[in-house]
């Protein structure tokens, strides 16, 4: 079944772009997880897993994931949802060969839409595999440099991928 959803009054895209764009966003969180080592294959899954279930019912604003060492932030990348992505160029995944090192954890944090209400949260219930809680975590990367980025893009649907690194 696919349902449309109309961004604008000229942009419309499906629940298949949005597959289609978070499709891309699992590989660079695959290729996140193996250069690293931080996450497990399942682990990996349920992640892409819950970032499609969001973005599908139109809940995901971003989705931000830092490879921290001891604390300290080493390389990070951004997905912020863009919906009406008409004027982005569409790349493919990669560029995101991380580095092993010790000590080294994966954080990812998710940020919502307000359209994520009360009900949402409940019609959500069940579907999600992860137990997201809330993070007051700073994700402004301030201690990072920019390292350029990606579009992924499906008719109007996209995510525009932003990178950072020490």
């Amino acid at each position: 079944m696919s349902q449309t959803r109309t961004a604008s009054a000229s942009a419309t895209y499906t629940t298949v772009d949005v597959e289609n764009v978070v499709r891309r966003v699992k590989t660079d969180l695959i290729m996140i997880a193996e250069s690293t080592g931080a996450w497990t294959a399942s682990k990996t899954a349920d992640y892409a897993h819950d970032i499609e279930v969001l973005a599908k019912a139109g809940y995901l604003a971003w989705v931000d994931v830092t490879l921290l060492q001891n604390g300290n932030e080493l390389k990070a990348t951004r997905f912020h949802v863009d919906e009406e992505s008409g004027s982005l160029t569409a790349s493919r995944p990669g560029g995101v060969l991380w580095p092993r090192v010790p000590g080294a954890n994966l954080r990812i944090i998710i940020s919502y839409t307000d359209a994520y209400t009360v009900a949402a949260r409940e019609a959500t219930n069940g579907k999600l595999k992860i137990g997201w809680t809330t993070s007051f975590d700073d994700t402004s990367h301030s201690c990072l440099s920019s390292a350029g980025g990606r579009n992924y893009v499906s008719n109007a649907y996209g995510m525009q991928r932003k990178d950072w690194a020490a």
